[in-house]
């Protein structure tokens, strides 16, 4: 590990120059596989998130009927000799929601960051262009037609849902090049029709299962707990391993197709690897806690001007902003006693709506 450069100069190791120096202090690792350089604002905005994350997930552990103090909770985490109806509490009640909150966030903000990198549109996230609805709308068949309540198989139809979803909106909004305005526009009205059929399912169908669908998609991390959160966890694993390239071509896709295909990219490939990676994240998400929106919206552009990066991809941080967002947002959702889609809709509306406000003055 070498210095720190605090003005853009190499470091004292003998290196070649960069050929664009941003003047931002920048920590180089050099190591017999790999190399490069780290921005320190970057590794400082991820400490800070994961001390947020920390706490608030604390004071979360103690919300609910049984009352325990921030102490008893801590006790209960590290002392296997603490009070044993804590640590049930704790452990098989209130962790794995938290874990899941952690998931859930980290998930949706790497796919929003994909899909907003993909459509070069900070309105283009799964929630707006339909992706989102077409998980939840393969969820509802899975459910009401199928019958069938476990997470592999939500899941196997959240994946499909969203999928078949993408490539209908990619197909509707391609006119020899895909624009991300008219992605945008096509995705809202297939968004719409998603959403009419699924009341029209839940209208025909027993109160019951009706009952069941809309529990679900109020979007709820309450009912959770290790045996959806481990196989959660595996195919995020899996799926962010594959979208760790993405962190270094979406950026060169934003240049246009011209440009990336003569630094040696496939723009048709680059785009349906990263369409099926977001749409999997999504998958992952809505088969267990339901549709959980804005997060996907939000997390990237926050990420964006936290790190004061130029694109909304990026992976460390933006996955530990969307985990904020959603520990957060499930901590007041618990004082509230309503879900936690619920909590994300209301403050994601209103940053949607500033985001437009923004996006209006900008244009001439």
């Amino acid at each position: 590990m070498s210095r720190i450069d605090t003005r853009g100069r190499a470091p004292l190791r003998r290196r070649a120059e960069p050929l664009v120096r941003t003047g931002r202090r920048e920590l180089w690792f050099d190591g017999a596989r790999a190399s490069g350089r780290v921005p320190v604002r970057a590794l400082a905005v991820c400490a800070a998130l994961a001390a947020v994350i920390v706490v608030v997930g604390i004071a979360s552990l103690t919300i609910g009927s049984y009352a325990l103090d921030p102490a008893t909770v801590l006790r209960a985490l590290v002392d296997p000799a603490a009070d044993p109806d804590a640590r049930q509490v704790v452990f098989e009640w209130r962790l794995p929601r938290l874990l899941f909150a952690v998931l859930t966030g980290a998930a949706l903000a790497l796919s929003g960051g994909i899909f907003q990198s993909l459509t070069r549109n900070p309105l283009g996230s799964p929630d707006i262009i339909g992706f989102g609805v077409g998980a939840q709308f393969g969820v509802t068949l899975t459910l009401v037609v199928l019958g069938l309540n476990t997470y592999l198989f939500k899941a196997a139809g959240a994946l499909i849902g969203g999928l078949l979803t993408a490539l209908l909106v990619y197909a509707l909004a391609a006119k020899r090049t895909t624009s991300s305005f008219r992605l945008i526009i096509v995705g809202i009205g297939v968004a719409a029709g998603l959403g009419s059929l699924s009341s029209w399912i839940l209208i025909s169908v027993s109160v019951e299962q009706a009952m069941m669908v809309a529990t679900w998609g109020a979007g709820t991390l309450a009912s959770l707990g290790f045996e959806q959160l481990l196989p959660a966890a595996l195919v995020f694993a899996v799926v962010v391993c594959a979208s760790l390239p993405l962190a270094r071509t979406l950026p060169l896709l934003e240049l246009g197709d011209d440009a990336a295909a003569a630094l040696g990219i496939r723009p048709g490939r680059l785009r349906f690897g990263a369409m099926l990676a977001g749409v999997a994240l999504v998958a992952l998400v809505t088969a267990a806690a339901g549709p959980i929106s804005f997060i996907a919206l939000a997390a990237p552009q926050i990420c964006q001007r936290l790190i004061r990066s130029n694109t909304p991809m990026g992976t460390l941080p933006l996955m530990l902003t969307g985990a904020v967002l959603v520990v957060v947002s499930d901590a007041i959702a618990q004082l509230a006693l309503v879900p936690v889609g619920v909590v994300t809709v209301s403050l994601g509306g209103l940053y949607l709506a500033w985001l437009l406000a923004v996006q209006y003055r900008r244009t001439p």
